[in-house]
């Protein structure tokens, strides 16, 4: 089928740490279950109104950081959903960890980050237990684009 520039998301390639900040390739593992990716980026901006602009106020970009919430299912023996599962009961540089996003175009945007687990599990009675987190960014990610 012929590349009509769009994607559907499944066809982000989504790994984390499962050791953490130290984690190597090989330990780079798929959240098994999620069914949801919605990332979203906050900017700082920075404005002043100069006299010189006759009331018009200036702004400059001073800071960005971003963040992914994943929603889905609790996955007991998946690598990647056992690990974040069981930050939930941690904190400070326990929760600290590792990302990459691989686009169906072959870039890469690898990043630092924060797991902030938001709901270990639970659900109505009749639901599959559930998962959802968020991936607060920590420092400037890498973004690499693919080679041609």
């Amino acid at each position: 089928m012929a590349n009509l520039g769009v994607y559907p998301v499944f066809d982000l390639g989504f790994k984390i740490g499962t050791k953490g900040r130290a984690s190597t390739e090989q330990e780079m593992a798929v959240i098994k279950d999620m069914e949801t990716f919605s990332p979203s980026i906050d900017g700082n901006v920075e404005e002043w109104t100069p006299m010189d602009t006759e009331g018009w106020v200036r702004r400059l970009m001073t800071g960005k950081g971003f963040s992914i919430a994943l929603n889905g299912k609790r996955h007991v023996g998946d690598p990647g959903n056992d690990y974040v599962a069981a930050l939930a009961w941690k904190s400070g540089l326990q929760c600290s960890s590792k990302a990459a996003i691989v686009f169906p175009d072959g870039d890469k945007l690898e990043f630092d980050c924060i797991v902030n687990i938001t709901t270990p599990f639970g659900g109505d009675s009749t639901n599959v237990s559930g998962l959802e987190l968020e991936l607060q960014s920590d420092g400037k990610p890498n973004y690499v684009p693919a080679v041609p």
